[in-house]
């Protein structure tokens, strides 16, 4: 089930990165090692209460003048009425109802999205609440006042945000069909791959590199199966800045990626394998989701008994954060092991939702202990009491020991490698949390 997708939009200083900030928490802080958790803070998964969504950022405006802002607020809103699934306007109480939030107004209420209107800096409720009625003229509904800055009003705003998310996604539990979504930086043949598939051209291609204009969804029967393939969009204009482009294109990957159960990450064969690449990889492989990467255009490349195999070491070696993903080479030109996508497709689905029995697990596990002994620190050692797999989509599993701390990453990465030997578990990550529990609570 994906999370609902809420996206900000809203002028120079009227209090953004804040919002953000303070709706991302400790998340935005934590730097990691993989590649796809952005620095530049494009979005950020959030809870609020049992609520999950994921938070993205529109993007900077750069106020050079009234025309160029009211222009990329245009461009902001775009973005956010294409993949969001609640819009957050937010406005300045202090600067009060401008041009431009009328003007981006008018295109959110045709849009037909939930736009949650946001009147920031409202530090004192009983001072500023005159001037929150004001925005009432911008005719989206109520005014929601907050105080990004002092944390007033934030739960209110989110109340209101939630209640536009759907109660149990019915639809979507129902309809079973495996989603796959196919990522990749632009002009690297994503379009050309569905289009080979479905066998007609549903896809505008163009060799200019982003000319799909916005992510779809196609339907293809394989064998009497029914596959869903998102396309995510390149980009909408071709004559942005390199970092909007990317900025762009990360955003549709998130709320893409969001949807599928795996990820097809097609790479371009004679370009190889880039940091951006990693990049976006770097959110299936956050998000737990099947990973295929797909070599696309090895037609084009001249190869010898070498070529493979030096391609694939290259590929390891920038994603080694993804040991686990499968590689194809194709070609969406010629067609050249395309069909194979299909069982390699069913394949990671059926890995992705596959449960251990308890005993099977802890069998696997008394005997990892038996070969490489756990780590201690300061005399006292790591004891490992019991492991359990608690879901699937990916394959999530809970290991109890006497001391959270003892339990370095190498060691869970050594038990991972132990289970995968077992079995296989190809295409897809594993999740591992560890839990503390006393001699005496043991079970």
């Amino acid at each position: 089930m994906s999370k609902p997708v809420v996206a900000v939009v809203g002028r120079p200083n009227v209090g953004k990165s804040t919002l953000f900030n303070v709706l991302a928490g400790e998340m935005i802080s934590i730097v990691k090692d993989t590649p796809g958790v952005t620095r530049d803070r494009i979005y950020a998964d959030v809870s609020w209460l049992d609520k999950e969504f994921t938070l993205i950022d529109t993007g900077g405006i750069e106020p050079d003048s009234r025309d160029v802002i009211l222009s990329q607020m245009r461009e902001q809103a775009q973005i956010a009425i294409d993949t969001a699934d609640v819009i957050i306007f937010i406005t300045d109480v202090r600067q009060g109802l401008q041009d431009a939030d009328s003007k981006v107004a008018d295109m959110l209420r045709r849009s037909g999205k939930p736009v949650v209107l946001v009147v920031n800096k409202v530090d004192n409720f009983e001072k500023f609440m005159p001037d929150v009625y004001e925005f009432y003229n911008l005719g989206i509904g109520d005014p929601v006042p907050i105080s990004a800055a002092s944390r007033l009003g934030i739960g209110d705003m989110l109340d209101v945000v939630a209640s536009y998310f759907p109660e149990h996604q019915a639809e979507e539990a129902e309809d079973d069909r495996p989603r796959i979504a196919i990522v990749g930086k632009p002009n690297v043949g994503k379009s050309s791959i569905v289009n080979k598939l479905l066998g007609e051209q549903r896809v505008i291609v163009s060799d200019v590199a982003g000319t799909t204009r916005d992510a779809i969804d196609t339907e293809i029967v394989h064998n009497g199966k029914e596959y869903v393939f998102i396309d995510t969009a390149g980009l909408r204009r071709k004559n942005k800045i390199k970092e909007e482009l990317e900025r762009y294109s990360i955003i549709r990957t998130v709320t893409a990626v969001e949807r599928a159960d795996v990820v097809l990450m097609v790479i371009d064969a004679v370009e190889g394998v880039t940091e951006q690449d990693a990049k976006i990889a770097g959110i299936a492989h956050e998000r737990g989701k099947g990973i295929i990467i797909v070599v696309n255009k090895w037609d084009a490349i001249e190869k010898n008994d070498r070529t493979m195999r030096e391609y694939e070491q290259e590929v390891r070696r920038i994603l080694s954060f993804m040991p686990y993903a499968e590689i194809m080479y194709v070609s969406a030109l010629t067609g050249q092991r395309l069909i194979k996508l299909y069982d390699m497709i069913d394949m990671v689905i059926e890995n992705q939702t596959m449960r251990v029995a308890t005993g099977v697990l802890n069998e696997i596990m008394t005997e990892a202990v038996a070969m490489q002994q756990p780590p201690s620190d300061k005399g006292k050692r790591l004891k490992l009491y019991y492991i359990t797999q608690v879901s699937v989509k990916p394959p999530t599993f809970v290991i109890f020991v006497n001391d959270r701390e003892l339990m370095h990453f190498s060691y869970t990465r050594y038990l991972e490698n132990k289970i995968r030997e077992a079995f296989g578990f190809r295409g897809t990550s594993l999740k591992f949390f560890i839990r503390e529990r006393k001699e005496k609570d043991r079970p």
